[in-house]
């Protein structure tokens, strides 16, 4: 298997568990049900209209195809990004995990009209906006990035 197939192999994981999930919460939850797991995370059952951290989710309905725009070129650019550079790991893992989590929420955007998300941590009056698995996987694909880019910045002093 090439490197190349390694990457999107992760994006496809991404992929599935994400949808899968998705798939299990919207069956077993009615929008806006909690089900407390434990002091501080709750299941849930949440539709995000806008972007991260619900961005611009009243604005009238054209932000749906604002944001699909954005994903299908992100999502092009990175598997740009990670054929041209298979070899390079940490730069195409993180690139694998926000591809991943980009096309599992843009699926969810084209045939839902809003993304589902279902995790919910909190601390007494302090929450965390709900999240799902694609947005996991787009902050540690990030957090990957951000790791190879000081890396390198390291190698070439």
């Amino acid at each position: 298997m090439t490197a190349v197939y390694r990457w999107f192999s992760i994006s496809a994981v991404v992929i599935a568990l994400d949808l899968y999930t998705k798939h299990l919460i919207q069956n077993m939850f009615v929008y806006g049900e909690h089900l407390a797991v434990t002091s501080f995370f709750d299941l849930v059952r949440y539709h995000n209209e806008g972007a991260a951290f619900s961005f611009l989710a009243g604005a009238g309905g054209w932000q749906k195809w604002f944001f699909t725009g954005i994903s299908v070129i992100a999502s092009l650019v990175m598997i740009y990004l990670i054929n041209k550079s298979p070899q390079k790991k940490l730069f195409c893992c993180g690139l694998a995990l926000v591809l991943g989590g980009a096309l599992g929420n843009l699926y969810d955007r084209i045939t839902l009209g809003y993304v589902v998300d279902f995790l919910y941590f909190y601390y007494q009056h302090w929450d965390w906006p709900a999240f799902n698995v694609a947005d996991s996987a787009i902050c540690v694909g990030v957090g990957l990035l951000l790791l190879d880019s000081l890396k390198s910045t390291e190698s070439k002093k």
